[in-house]
Formats: structure tokens, sequence, C-alpha cells
């Protein structure tokens, strides 16, 4: 049987599927074709008050691709909030491949210099697909997920995927839309041009939260 590769991976999310495990210790994994995609819309993408807050406080710095390895594994790792994860060794190998590829990203939030949480995906063309996210430190995963949010704003990308719809995500403004809807919107997405270098990686909390003014609040 065929090895599923780096380019299966990358084939399957211009079709917009993905893949699962079933669990971190599972052998292999499946593809997922959900019947309703959660998104966050980058044009409504809504910051909550108290976080808003935080983050002009200066609290956090971010770096981005300084630590993807390190990001995939705390996001596989089990929590207080999760016993078990859906990243096991197969799709740790074919996502650090993609990262090597300059097509998986990691975005890291830090405390003092010392990482504190973040999340990674996959860009291609204008959609930029969510993968997962950690946090160490409270609202460390959030605004890592602002800072995320703001770059795609900021380098031209129309789609960000989150997948599975959660109260984390819908605090930011995420919804579900039917497969077809979401497939349509992928394929004009995924040609758009975007760049994902565009914002600075020395953007400031403050900063971060000027670029989404108007769509502050509870």
């Amino acid at each position: 049987m065929k090895r599923f590769s780096p380019e299966d991976l990358i084939a399957c999310y211009r079709r917009g599927v993905f893949p699962m495990a079933e669990s971190r210790d599972d052998d292999g994994f499946f593809i997922v074709d959900p019947e309703f995609r959660c998104v966050l819309p980058l044009d409504r993408f809504h910051v909550p008050r108290r976080l808003a807050r935080t983050l002009r406080q200066g609290r956090f710095s971010f770096t981005v691709d300084r630590n993807f390895a390190i990001v995939i594994d705390a996001c596989a790792a089990p929590s207080r909030d999760r016993a078990d994860t859906w990243i096991n060794p197969d799709i740790r190998t074919l996502y650090l491949d993609l990262h090597r590829r300059g097509i998986a990203h990691s975005v890291e939030a830090r405390v003092d210099g010392a990482l504190a949480g973040g999340l990674y995906g996959v860009a291609l063309g204008g959609a930029f697909f969510g993968e997962s996210m950690f946090s160490l430190s409270r609202d460390a995963s959030k605004a890592a997920l602002v800072h995320l949010a703001a770059r795609l704003r900021v380098g031209g990308f129309k789609l960000l995927d989150a997948q599975f719809i959660t109260p984390h995500l819908e605090q930011f403004g995420a919804q579900t839309l039917p497969r077809r809807i979401f497939h349509a919107l992928l394929g004009v997405a995924i040609e758009a041009p975007a760049d994902f270098r565009k914002l600075a990686e020395e953007t400031s909390g403050a900063d971060l939260v000027a670029l989404f003014r108007g769509m502050i609040g509870d």
C-alpha cells in the first residue's frame, strides 16, 4: 500500500478534508470531511473585552515558527482539559515535513520570553487551516489566536478554518457553515494571493487590539 505522503496531505487540504487519529497513541489516522465546518470570519473576528485589556497591558510577546516542533508536541500532550488528543506520531511527522516546506506554521505566545502557549496550522494560498492550540498560562492560547487572526488579516487571507465549533472559539465570533458552503469559500480562498509574513513578528498586543478596533466586546 502506498504510504500517505505530505503531498497527499496538501491535496486533502485543497479538497477541504483533514486527518485525525483516534488517540495520540493510535496507529494511523483517518480523513475527516465534517458535515458542518467551523470558521472564524476574519472581517468579523471578535476580541473579548477582558482579553483586549490583557493584550494592551503587554503581558504577551509573540514569535512565529520559532518552536514549531515544541508547539505540536504541546498540542499533542494530555492536559487538565483533555485527557487525550488526536495528534499521533504519524500526524506529527507529516506536519513537521510541511513546516520544513514553509507550509505549516506556528504562532507562539510568550511571557518574559518563555513559551506560554501557541497554535499551529497550514497555510495554502489565502486559506489558513487551524489545527490545534495549547496553553501553559492563562489566556496564552487566546492571545496566540488573536495574533494569528491579525496576521491573516494583514496578509490578505480570506479564510480561517477552525474545523469544529467549541465554546472557546465562539467567543471570537466563530460560526459553522454547511460543507458545500465551506468548500465553495475554500475554492476561492485557496487561489487568492496572501502573505503570512507581512505582519511584523514583534507587533505588540496593543497594536493587535488596534487592528481589531470596532470588534472588541464582551
